[in-house]
C-alpha cells in the first residue's frame, strides 16, 4: 500500500545528484556497467556501487547479469515516465552540456555488425531483435525470451530448422543477450545461432578473416530489408 514515506524515499533517491545522473545516462533504454554509470555521475566506482544498490533496492534499476558483467537499466516504462515529468516540470538548464558516454569498441565494423559466440550482434543483431519483437515472433526482456506461435511458423518459412521443442536440450532455445556495443537486445540462444547459421548459408553476410566482425553482402542487404523490414 502507498504511503507518503514511499514518496519521500523515491524523491530522495532521484533528487541526489550523482543517483539522478546516472538514472539520465539510462533513459535512452541502452544497459550500463557501474563503471561507466560511475562515469557518467563524477563518482568513483566504490560510490557508484553504493548508489546502484539503493536503487535496485528501491526497485528504480533491474540489473542483467551476463558472465562476469552486471549492467543496470531502468527497472520499467513507468520509471522512465516519472524521471520523464520530473524533466519536463525541472525544465533544466537550456543548453548544459551532458556527459558522453562510449561504450564496446571503438572500430566501425565491430559495431555495425559481428558475431557474439555464434548468433549475430552489433547494429545488425540489434535491428532484426527489434523488427522479430515488432512484428510479434519474439518476445524479449531482460528476464528472457521467447518465440511465439507467429514466430515459429515465421522462421520454419525462413528456412530454420525447428524440428526440435522449444526449450528442449540444454540449452535455451530464445535467450535475450545485452549487445556489448548497443547496450539493448539481440536473439542469443538455439534461435539465434539457427538465424545466423542461415544467413550464413544463404550468403547475406560473410567472415571477415582474423575478426568477429562480418559483412552483410548485397544480397543480404535486400534479404534483410525484405524478410525483417531491417
Amino acid at each position: 500500500m502507498f504511503t507518503t514515506s514511499d514518496l519521500a524515499e523515491t524523491a530522495s533517491l532521484v533528487g541526489e545528484p550523482a543517483r539522478a545522473a546516472m538514472l539520465m545516462a539510462l533513459m535512452d533504454g541502452r544497459a550500463l556497467t557501474a563503471g561507466e554509470l560511475a562515469r557518467a555521475a563524477g563518482v568513483t566506482p566504490q560510490t557508484a556501487s553504493g548508489h546502484l544498490a539503493r536503487m535496485s533496492a528501491a526497485g528504480l534499476l533491474a540489473v542483467h547479469c551476463q558472465g562476469r558483467h552486471h549492467y543496470h537499466r531502468l527497472a520499467s516504462p513507468a520509471v522512465a515516465r516519472m524521471l520523464e515529468s520530473i524533466i519536463e516540470v525541472s525544465q533544466g538548464e537550456p543548453g548544459r552540456p551532458r556527459r558522453a558516454i562510449v561504450t564496446g569498441p571503438r572500430d566501425a565494423a565491430m559495431r555495425a555488425a559481428r558475431t557474439c559466440y555464434d548468433h549475430l550482434a552489433g547494429q545488425l543483431g540489434v535491428r532484426l531483435a527489434d523488427s522479430l519483437a515488432a512484428r510479434g515472433h519474439v518476445e524479449l526482456s531482460p528476464e528472457g525470451g521467447a518465440v511465439t506461435d507467429a514466430g515459429i511458423a515465421f522462421f520454419r518459412d525462413f528456412g530454420l530448422g525447428l524440428d526440435a521443442a522449444p526449450g528442449s536440450g540444454k540449452r535455451v532455445f530464445c535467450r535475450p543477450c545485452v549487445d556489448w556495443s548497443e547496450r539493448r537486445l539481440h536473439v542469443g540462444g538455439t534461435i539465434g545461432a539457427a538465424l545466423a547459421a542461415h544467413c550464413f548459408a544463404l550468403g547475406w553476410i560473410r567472415r571477415n578473416e582474423r575478426s568477429r566482425t562480418i559483412t552483410v553482402t548485397p544480397a543480404g542487404e535486400r534479404g534483410f530489408r525484405d524478410t525483417f523490414g531491417a
